[in-house]
């Protein structure tokens, strides 16, 4: 039996982002449960006073937990979702994590979201932001894929601030230890976990992630940030490969 699928979109983004996903899904899976939210201050879902990640893992189980699915669920997330459906399967009930092109280290990404912090707080909030989506690879898209990264998007610094919120306010170390206790007890629980990454990932890192978690799979899907978009077939069949 297949687990149903909780979709967890990336940051400033919304649920409407996997619509060319869910058009597979249904294709080859079609009485598959499929469970897109929004995250917390995105799309039609209240923004919050604090973003936590472990907040808003809470958020999205009274979310999962309402919606009755009937057995723990797989969690896909997005880039900063991916932290979140790691977090998440650590506490909480789950069947596996897919996460999709999301190191769970701050690494130069820390570093550069540590740099900008004054202009995340400033007048100048957008250009970081902006020069950051430059570097995801929305204009080689396919064109209904493109619309959808640039037009269900909505940053707001509340949201940069607040999600990116244990990268300003905790070291490396400590992030690093999280991550860790957290793969561990996903790890424990039998939880299946697979990271879909754009590129081949450094050795350093794979050899950190296979080490916190020796049954994590890799899957490399050539292109940008946004493999849901620009893979949806093929991210649709390992889905349903997972089970």
């Amino acid at each position: 039996m297949t687990s149903p699928l909780v979709l967890l979109h990336g940051l400033t983004y919304n649920r409407r982002h996997w619509a060319p996903l869910r058009r597979e899904l249904t294709a080859i899976d079609p009485n598959r449960e499929v469970l897109a939210l929004d995250l917390p201050g995105h799309g039609y879902a209240p923004s919050r006073a604090s973003y936590r990640l472990a907040e808003v893992a809470e958020v999205i189980h009274g979310q999962i937990t309402a919606a009755d699915l009937g057995e723990p669920p797989t969690v896909v997330g997005h880039s900063v979702a991916g932290v979140i459906a790691t977090v998440y399967a650590a506490r909480y009930p789950t069947r596996a994590v897919v996460n999709l092109d999301q190191f769970l280290l701050p690494g130069p990404f820390g570093d550069i979201v540590r740099a900008a912090e004054p202009d995340l707080r400033g007048p100048r909030w957008r250009g970081v932001w902006d020069g950051m989506v430059a570097g995801m690879g929305v204009t080689s898209l396919p064109p209904e894929a493109r619309r959808i990264a640039e037009t269900f998007t909505d940053p707001r610094p509340d949201l940069l601030l607040g999600y990116w919120g244990e990268i300003l306010h905790g070291t490396d170390e400590q992030i690093r230890a999280q991550r860790e206790a957290d793969l561990r007890a996903i790890g424990m629980r039998g939880i299946a976990y697979r990271w879909v990454t754009a590129a081949e990932p450094p050795e350093r890192y794979r050899q950190w992630l296979t080490g916190a978690l020796p049954t994590a799979v890799i899957t490399v899907l050539p292109g940008g940030h946004f493999p849901h978009l620009q893979h949806p077939a093929a991210l649709a069949r390992l889905l349903s490969d997972i089970g």
